[in-house]
């Protein structure tokens, strides 16, 4: 994102302490250094370790990922405009499940091998982004292991969904950039137009982005010293832009009638907490422990620089460095967030995986403030093991309480007994976990509809007009004298009390037994259990 660097100064500590740590006379100095190779491989070991480990069941979006993904090409579209996605990640899940099958592991390894190439695209933006032979043998290896051990980068490597795919690209994309910026060369403009399309077609995000990016080199096509360069490059991000324009139509579509009825909008400042708190390993004891120092760190990489072993200067009009990176980051996020306000549409931090990447390599470089080799060796080591707590948690986690559920269902249930689902979003994961030699008929409320996909097309509206007590009869007449099974969520948006209105309803006609209660403490997902059998 940068057009020009500044050059070094001479206070400004650039190899002091590197040169310290690698020419120390002292045993124990030396020992570290011997040791260091293998302590960085055994961290960058286990950081692909945690890409590839998860003891969780599918949620519901990894879920609805899998099951869109396994449909024929030719259904996908039609799919994707009632979900309200682009179609990149599910074509590449769509061929991945055709070699490797749609188990959780092999579904989730697509977003590990992801995960995994995102380390060295890393080490290559770290690598990109140093001035001095310091920076560079240090901010290489910092940048991998802040992105190695980030609790966002690795829940996103084992989850079923685009956004790990997102934190790649947008690093390839910085690379590319770069690049066009330095030596705006066919294949530097080539890469840099695919990348920004393949961008477009995996999460709409891209656009805010993309948009800064845009706003960027427009000025400085016209006022910096490279104009021609920034001219080159603002061509490709067009061109890349243009590919977008075939999908156009439905994206449409889908901001018309699908949107995000599952949450309500959120104001900037708060998804601005929400995202770096999430970045730091969401609302757990380590990501309120992880939150100051990433902060700190950024802010340090913006207006700090080391004076000497014992002071850091500060500069409020921001150093050299990564100044372009952050503003791009911070534009690029607080302009998704305002029109995500403005369009009453709900945001989740895990879209700001757009931005992630960026994040990640400002904070590495934050570390250069400070001159001290132990001062630099311990903010990396603090970053990095709270980074670890949050790696294990994603390890031993289930985000979703739907196997509490189905467990009861697959030993107690007979064959063709009705499983129902309120609301509809409890389905996909849910029935995904239940043995299909059970023959279960399943369906979900209001629309009766099998439980794999969910229909976000007019969902309010079609939510908001749902008859319970026409719901109930219909369901109890399609019962029979077999056993329905209630796995149901109350406090979902659009639905109001139709779900427990609707064992209320069932429980006056048939017996009812609770046999498991939503959980929404310990569980991402949370659903529970109730039992309706035919009265005898």
């Amino acid at each position: 994102m940068k057009v020009e660097r500044d050059a070094p100064t001479a206070t400004s500590g650039d190899g002091d302490g590197a040169a310290r740590l690698r020419d120390s006379s002292t045993g124990t100095s030396s020992t570290w250094l011997r040791l260091l190779p293998f302590i960085v491989g055994g961290l960058l070991l286990l950081a692909v370790v945690f890409r590839f480990v998860t003891t969780s069941d599918l949620w519901l979006d990894e879920a609805l990922s899998v099951n869109i993904s396994k449909l024929p090409l030719n259904h996908l579209h039609q799919a994707l405009k009632e979900d309200g996605a682009p179609p990149l990640y599910y074509l590449l899940l769509h061929f991945w499940m055709k070699v490797f099958g749609s188990g959780d592991l092999a579904v989730r390894s697509l977003s590990g091998v992801i995960g995994l190439l995102t380390l060295p695209a890393s080490w290559l933006c770290g690598r990109r982004l140093a001035r001095n032979d310091d920076e560079r043998r240090w901010l290489p290896w910092a940048t991998v292991l802040v992105v190695g051990f980030s609790p966002y980068a690795i829940r996103y490597a084992t989850e079923t969904r685009m956004y790990g795919l997102e934190i790649l690209l947008v690093l390839l994309g910085y690379l590319a950039l770069r690049a066009a910026l330095d030596r705006p060369r066919a294949g530097n403009l080539v890469a840099l137009a695919l990348i920004t399309g393949l961008l477009l077609y995996t999460q709409y995000w891209a656009l805010y982005l993309l948009a800064v990016v845009g706003a960027l080199l427009v000025g400085f096509a016209l006022w910096s010293d490279r104009r021609r360069q920034a001219r080159a490059a603002l061509a490709a991000l067009v061109v890349g832009g243009l590919t977008f324009v075939p999908w156009l139509p439905t994206f449409l579509y889908q901001a018309k009638h699908t949107g995000t009825p599952w949450g309500r909008p959120v104001a900037p400042p708060t998804g601005v907490a929400f995202t770096f708190l999430d970045f730091a390993g969401s609302n757990r004891t380590e990501g309120w422990m992880l939150v100051l120092p990433l902060i700190v760190l950024a802010l340090l990489a913006v207006f700090a620089r080391a004076a000497d072993d014992n002071h850091i200067d500060l500069d409020v009009r921001t150093r050299p460095g990564v100044r372009w990176e952050a503003l791009v980051l911070t534009a690029g996020l607080v302009l998704g967030l305002a029109a995500s306000f403005v369009a009453r549409s709900a945001f989740q931090p895990r879209y700001a995986s757009i931005v992630f990447g960026l994040f990640a390599l400002v904070v590495a470089f934050g570390t250069l403030a400070f001159a001290r080799p132990v001062l630099r060796v311990g903010a990396l080591a603090l970053v990095i093991v709270l980074g670890l707590v949050g790696g294990v948690r994603n390890v031993v986690t289930n985000r979703t309480q739907a196997s509490q559920s189905t467990k009861i269902i697959a030993a107690r249930a007979q064959p063709g007994d009705v499983v129902m689902y309120c609301p509809d979003q409890v389905g996909p994961d849910a029935s995904r976990l239940l043995p299909s030699r059970l023959h279960l008929d399943q369906v979900v409320f209001p629309t009766m509809a099998f439980p794999d996909r969910v229909n976000w097309i007019d969902y309010k509206k079609r939510n908001e007009a749902a008859d319970v007590n026409a719901f109930a009869k219909q369901l109890l007449q399609r019962a029979g004298n077999r056993t329905i099974w209630y796995v149901y969520s109350a406090n979902y948006l659009t639905f109001g009390t139709k779900c427990d209105d609707l064992i209320t309803v069932l429980a006056q006609s048939r017996p009812v037994q609770r046999l498991v209660a939503p959980d929404d403490v310990n569980y991402f997902e949370y659903m529970g259990l109730v039992q309706f059998p035919a009265r005898p």
